[in-house]
């Protein structure tokens, strides 16, 4: 369902919410090793993110990349529309061009209850949200 793109952004923005802050930065290539995504993808994603508002990022020898307040204070959806777009969300999981409520596929009652569920909560859930579920233990983050 998501991108191997978004799957590594995710991953590194969880990262960044566990070992950064405007005072720690952390290096594109520190995070690329911790997470095991090759550097130069990973760099370009990060600056995708940081276009986006999603991370914060500072140029020069203290520089690299973080989540200030403002940025764990995003949804999780704004990530996703940032490296893949909300159409990925909303396409048929068929791929069929003209599948809708009106002309549905064979599977698209039996998933679209999901998908709306699946949209609310990506809507609502914030990157400090997720951070705390990790933190407490009540996620699994290995990193």
């Amino acid at each position: 369902m998501f991108s191997n793109s978004l799957k590594y952004a995710i991953k590194a923005v969880l990262y960044l919410a566990q070992h950064s802050c405007e005072k720690q930065k952390i290096s594109a290539k520190h995070i690329s090793e911790s997470i095991l995504v090759p550097h130069a993808y990973l760099a370009k994603l990060l600056q995708e993110l940081a276009r986006h508002n999603i991370i914060s990022s500072s140029k020069g020898p203290k520089g690299g990349f973080y989540l200030n307040q403002e940025n764990r204070q995003q949804p999780l959806i704004n990530l996703i529309r940032a490296i893949d777009g909300q159409q990925k969300l909303s396409t048929c999981v068929l791929s069929l061009k003209d599948c809708d409520e009106k002309r549905p596929c064979p599977l698209h009652n039996l998933v679209a209850p999901s998908k709306k569920n699946l949209m609310d909560s990506l809507e609502h859930k914030t990157l400090a949200e997720i951070s705390s579920e990790i933190e407490k233990g009540i996620s699994f983050f290995p990193l």
